[in-house]
């Protein structure tokens, strides 16, 4: 269990995201997202994140699947979380 918990807010996925992994795969992450594990992000970027739980900052998640990339972003406010491409950001 987190000491900290967030908000996802309104969820939001891009056409293009959804279009290159499979809805199950999309759930996933944003659980993982929400429990606070931050997948692919070095050390540095999970400690900012962790910061950024507490802080009110934005929070970015980073998953592969089969060798592409997706990005999970929550918004400082926690109004909205965004699944992405990395090139879409």
């Amino acid at each position: 269990m987190r000491e900290h918990e967030f908000s996802l807010g309104q969820l939001c996925v891009t056409r293009r995201a959804a279009r290159a992994f499979p809805r199950n795969f999309i759930v996933q992450c944003l659980v993982r997202h929400s429990n606070g594990d931050w997948g692919e992000l070095c050390s540095e970027d999970k400690i900012a994140n962790e910061k950024s739980v507490i802080m009110g900052m934005q929070i970015l998640s980073a998953y592969t699947f089969q060798g592409s990339k997706l990005w999970i972003v929550t918004e400082w406010d926690n109004s909205a979380t965004t699944v992405l491409l990395p090139e879409e950001y």
